[in-house]
């Protein structure tokens, strides 16, 4: 039997009021708000906030209250991820797509009764678009903070002032890269970085507290203010490689006295932990910090770069004046523009590099001798440059240039162990002994090429100073001992076999206690032997070399390894 059309109409007109209806129950109950992401839903009317725990009433089911809480006690964190809360009833704008789909099937049906028909719940109505998504994305709490995190790390690792936040070229640099970021003030950049400090110094103390042994360096020093400060520094073995903390740097205003030094001494390593693991402390030849040392009962050993630096400054006193003229030179250069601009047009003429005379340091030996070598390396350019300029200055006669030619010349070992001294991704003390006798055998060989009465001054004193210094320096346990546990070394660093012999017996009764449990007695090292650090250069390490290779025997696969066995 046929329905009628007029009752087809009614049926689907019933029909479809029933599914709208059914819809809008079902989408009333759903939270299509991004709000919620920060609230959970406590009773019919009220929401609880996830970040401060507040109890925010919400009637009809607008959500405008908890929007307005969101924005005003936590105007950082942002909604985002769905679509935004409408200001009246959060329902108004899907009831509206829905009854403008349902309205659209009836006319389409109506229109086309022979068609198919498409039911309300199939239908997909179109997002209307929204303002956000043609604003930048914001930036969430934990990218902000991650942000303020790398800011106070490069604070700290590049020492730049709290102040540069509130800098104009900053605040633009951070808006031109992300417009959302708002920069941290300079109080809550302060709070943060001395929150940094405390974790890494918790950190640093956990690390120190599991090694069995430490080295401690320190040093006083006194800033342009005329501000004393002292430092401590510790060494330690962790996982089979060098680490290295500074422990405290503090301004140091008592009177420099040895009581006063210990005492702070012993403050920073009690601090630390580490009062009862000192090795040995490495510090320079002041006798003040040498009798410190001494007094809290930890073993010394003074820096060798320290000690190279007060024998090469005592020598350089006998040609003081050759100095005093190249002094005046440079330091003309340096004041004089017209005189800077002719030399660096003499240079390209004489197709030289151009190099600018470098200045030096009355505390740091190596500055003069830096000073020298860029003035050899352009004589002719500065001679030039002087007598065309009329140049105030006193002229270096021909017997003068041969003496700063021979003092670079005699200077330049003791350079290089300065530089490898300077190290510090490894170890340096297993080297001393072999550098100390390799300058000293470098200093003695150059006195038969040195030609000016100037430059021999100054070999007789390196030699003097060197025979004061390091005459008893294998004498020295903790040297003596890294230097027979090197491989590269061996008894080869040694002076005689007597001296090799002492230090191989010392070795073989520490490690027969270590074996039997017996705990060893550290022993006071013998002063005297000024060195504890090393260093490596050509000239130094070829005596060494050709030592090495006149001990070497012509040998044979077989009996290399008959040996080995």
């Amino acid at each position: 039997m046929r329905v009628p059309l007029c009752l087809s109409a009614n049926v689907s007109s019933s029909g479809l009021f029933e599914g709208r209806r059914h819809t809008r129950l079902k989408m009333s109950q759903r939270r299509r708000s991004s709000i919620w992401v920060h609230f959970s839903r406590k009773e019919n009317s009220k929401a609880k906030c996830s970040i401060c725990q507040k109890v925010i009433s919400f009637k009809s089911g607008s959500t405008n209250n908890l929007h307005r809480h969101l924005k005003t006690q936590h105007p950082t964190v942002q909604v985002t991820g769905l679509r935004a809360e409408p200001d009246s009833d959060n329902n108004s704008d899907t009831d509206v797509s829905i009854a403008s789909s349902a309205s659209t099937s009836e006319s389409t049906a109506a229109s086309d009764p022979t068609g198919p028909t498409t039911l309300p719940s199939q239908a997909r109505p179109k997002r209307q678009t929204s303002i956000s998504q043609y604003l930048p994305p914001v930036l969430t709490p934990l990218r902000q903070e991650k942000i303020d995190e790398e800011l106070a790390k490069m604070i700290a690792t590049d020492f730049q002032p709290f102040s540069i936040v509130e800098d104009t070229g900053f605040k633009k640099y951070s808006q031109a890269i992300n417009p959302s970021y708002i920069p941290p003030s300079r109080k809550t950049l302060a709070k943060k970085v001395t929150d940094m400090y405390d974790r890494e110094t918790a950190s640093l103390k956990r690390r120190v507290s599991k090694v069995p042994a430490v080295c401690l360096t320190t040093d006083c020093w006194t800033s342009r203010t005329t501000e004393s400060y002292m430092s401590v520094t510790c060494h330690f073995i962790e996982d089979f490689h060098v680490a290295s903390c500074l422990l405290d740097c503090f301004e140091f205003s008592e009177r420099h006295t040895a009581d006063n030094i210990a005492q702070q001494l012993l403050s920073v390593a009690a601090e630390w932990g580490v009062d009862k693991k000192v090795v040995c402390c490495l510090t320079d030849n002041a006798p003040n910090v040498t009798k410190a040392i001494q007094t809290i009962g930890w073993m010394h050993l003074p820096c060798l770069a320290h000690t190279i630096n007060l024998v090469v400054r005592d020598a350089l006193k006998a040609p003081k004046p050759i100095i005093d003229k190249v002094k005046e030179a440079v330091e003309y250069f340096h004041r004089s523009t017209v005189g800077a601009r002719k030399l660096k047009e003499t240079q390209l003429q004489m197709k030289m590099e151009e190099l600018r005379p470098k200045q030096d340091c009355p505390t740091r030996w190596n500055s003069t001798y830096y000073m020298l070598k860029s003035f050899i390396a352009s004589k002719n350019a500065i001679i030039s440059t002087l007598a065309v300029t009329n140049a105030p200055v006193r002229h270096l006669s021909q017997e003068e240039w041969t003496t700063v030619q021979e003092l670079c010349t005699i200077l330049q070992p003791f350079e290089e162990v300065t530089v490898e001294l300077s190290a510090e991704s490894y170890l340096t003390a297993s080297k001393v002994i072999v550098l100390a006798r390799g300058l000293q055998r470098a200093t003695v060989d150059f006195r038969r090429n040195i030609t000016t009465a100037a430059a021999q001054g100054v070999i007789n004193s390196l030699c003097a100073s060197m025979s004061t210094r390091f005459h008893k320096i294998h004498a020295n346990h903790i040297l003596a001992d890294t230097a027979a546990l090197d491989p590269r070394f061996k008894r080869m660093a040694f002076p005689d076999g007597r001296t090799a012999d002492e230090t191989f017996q010392r070795l073989s009764t520490a490690a027969a206690r270590i074996s039997s449990g017996t705990p060893i007695q550290q022993q006071p090292a013998v002063e005297g032997p000024e060195g504890a650090g090393s260093g490596a250069g050509s000239i130094v390490w070829s005596y060494f070399h050709e030592e090495v290779a006149g001990t070497v025997e012509a040998r044979n696969p077989t009996a290399d390894a008959v040996m080995e066995v």
